[in-house]
């Protein structure tokens, strides 16, 4: 089961393009390394604040370009994983050891595997619609 792990940091300093402490940093090197030996982490990555990004939003086929800072910041992610694990109390058990220092918030998500979509393509119900 893959897993994609966003991070979502405290709005105030990741906004404001604060770098995590070296203290911080070494630690989630040391966990990253981790979840490498372990042959869980797939890929790991941090983001720029979304003042630096778009949001592309499509409406009546149409795609509108809207340049960052965006206003609802409690949502934005600010960096991710992507896990290969057992199952999702795996994942969990990993990301509890995650070394965070402040007020951050982590959402799992499940992905998809090909399979899925091949599966709901060959369903009757869904070929009707």
């Amino acid at each position: 089961m893959r897993f994609l792990v966003m991070v979502k940091p405290p709005a105030t300093a990741y906004e404001a393009g604060a770098m995590p402490s070296p203290e911080l940093v070494a630690n989630m090197t040391a966990f990253n390394a981790e979840l490498a030996k372990a042959g869980v982490l797939l890929a790991a990555e941090g983001l720029h604040p979304s003042s630096k990004g778009a949001l592309i939003t499509f409406a009546g086929g149409k795609a509108t370009v809207t340049d960052g800072p965006f206003a609802e910041t409690k949502e934005l992610v600010g960096g991710f994983w992507l896990i290969q694990v057992r199952s999702r109390d795996e994942a969990i058990e990993w990301l509890r050891r995650c070394p965070f220092e402040g007020n951050e918030r982590i959402e799992l998500r499940q992905i998809h595997d090909a399979e899925d979509f091949t599966a709901a393509m060959q369903d009757p119900a869904r070929q009707a619609q």
